[in-house]
C-alpha cells in the first residue's frame, strides 16, 4: 500500500485517442469542485523529461542506423524520465493531498515497449515499479479506440509526428490490443469509449473519480 495521500489519475491510451484534451477539461471540472489538481505527462512532465522527449524523437527518426535508437534504450529512456518525474514531481504532490493526472505513465510504457515492440513485459514491469517508488496509479481511465480511427485522427492535425506516431498501422493494432489485454480484468480502470465526444468523456470520468474520492 502506498503511504503518499493525494489521489493520482493516469490517462492512457493510443495516440489519437483524446488522452490530452480528456486531462485538460477533467482538470478543470475538478478545480471546479474546489480540488487542487496537478496536471502533467510523460515524458516531458519535468525539464529532464522535455530534453528526453527530444532524444527520442530525433533518435528514433534518424536514417543512420548507428544513430537510431534500439528498443531497450527506448525504454530505459522512458523508465529514467518516470523515476525523475514520480520523486521530484508527482510524490510531493501526493503528499500535499492534491490530485494529480497524468497523460500517460507506466502503463504506456507496457503496451508500447512491451505489445508494440515485443520486450519483456515482466521487465518492464519490474523497473517500473522501481522507478515510481511502487506508487500506483489509484484511478487509470482508458480511452478505447480502434487504431484506425485514431491513425487518422493524428495525420489528419497535419503536425510533425512523434517516434510513435509515426509507426505502422500494424504497430498501433499491437499496442491497441496491449491495452485491451492489460485492463481486460483491473478494477481499478476505467474504459471509456473513445469515439464519444470530449464532454461526454469528462462527464464520466468526472462522476467516476468523485466516487472514488468519496470512498478513499
Amino acid at each position: 500500500m502506498h503511504t503518499s495521500k493525494g489521489f493520482l489519475i493516469a490517462i492512457e491510451g493510443i495516440d489519437g485517442s483524446g488522452k490530452s484534451s480528456l486531462v485538460s477539461n477533467l482538470a478543470i471540472a475538478l478545480e471546479q469542485k474546489k480540488h487542487t489538481v496537478i496536471k502533467t505527462k510523460e515524458p516531458g512532465g519535468t525539464g529532464l523529461g522535455l530534453e528526453l522527449r527530444a532524444i527520442l524523437n530525433k533518435q528514433r527518426n534518424s536514417n543512420n542506423i548507428k544513430d537510431s535508437i534500439s528498443e531497450k534504450a527506448e525504454f530505459l529512456l522512458f523508465a529514467a524520465d518516470r523515476a525523475q518525474h514520480f520523486k521530484t514531481l508527482v510524490i510531493p504532490a501526493l503528499d500535499k493531498n492534491h490530485i494529480v493526472i497524468s497523460d500517460r505513465t507506466g502503463d504506456s510504457s507496457l503496451a508500447y515497449q512491451g505489445y508494440g515492440r515485443g520486450l519483456d513485459r515482466d521487465m518492464i514491469q519490474s523497473i517500473n515499479t522501481w522507478a515510481t517508488e511502487n506508487r500506483k496509479a489509484d484511478l487509470t481511465i482508458y480511452i478505447r479506440i480502434d487504431a484506425q480511427t485514431a491513425y487518422q485522427r493524428v495525420i489528419s492535425r497535419n503536425k510533425n509526428l512523434t517516434s510513435f506516431e509515426a509507426e505502422s498501422l500494424e504497430f498501433w493494432k499491437r499496442v491497441g490490443n496491449g491495452f485491451d489485454e492489460m485492463y481486460k480484468k483491473r478494477e481499478d480502470v476505467l474504459t471509456l469509449d473513445g469515439t464519444k465526444t470530449q464532454e461526454e468523456l469528462c462527464t464520466i470520468s468526472l462522476q467516476e473519480v468523485l466516487n472514488r474520492l468519496s470512498q478513499a
